[in-house]
């Protein structure tokens, strides 16, 4: 089973795929709550390069507070990723696929609230 939802956006610059993708996920009520810039931090801890990479801490509130009140260890697997990530032809955005990654935890109400986190993601990737 995939992990992640994925796009390619041709021809783009990160900075533009970032804003982009946070309008899209506010657009379907979700909020950035951490944001991890991989390749400055490789270059600063390992004084490596690597192509641009972000990771975008998405959250949905109602959904959380939903799942963490049908499972309260729920929020190790929060918030949902959001990865950018510089490829020769353009901006690939990936989002985690919480029904992916909820099937190790055996609760059906939860299984429900992962299948809207991930139709309310995939629209969003599918817009920006």
């Amino acid at each position: 089973m995939p992990y992640t939802l994925d796009r390619l956006i041709d021809g783009a610059d990160l900075d533009t795929v970032d804003t982009r993708t946070r309008a899209a996920l506010a657009a379907h009520g979700f909020g950035v709550l951490t944001e991890i810039d991989v390749s400055a931090t490789m270059k600063k801890k390992l004084d490596r390069q690597m192509p641009g990479y972000r990771i975008l801490g998405a959250c949905n509130p109602q959904l959380a507070w939903d799942a963490i009140g049908m499972e309260p260890r729920v929020g190790v697997m929060l918030p949902c990723n959001v990865i950018l990530r510089e490829t020769e032809t353009g901006i690939e955005v990936s989002a985690v696929d919480p029904v992916a990654s909820m099937q190790a935890v055996d609760n059906p109400g939860l299984h429900a609230v992962a299948g809207e986190v991930r139709d309310l993601l995939a629209k969003a990737v599918s817009e920006i």
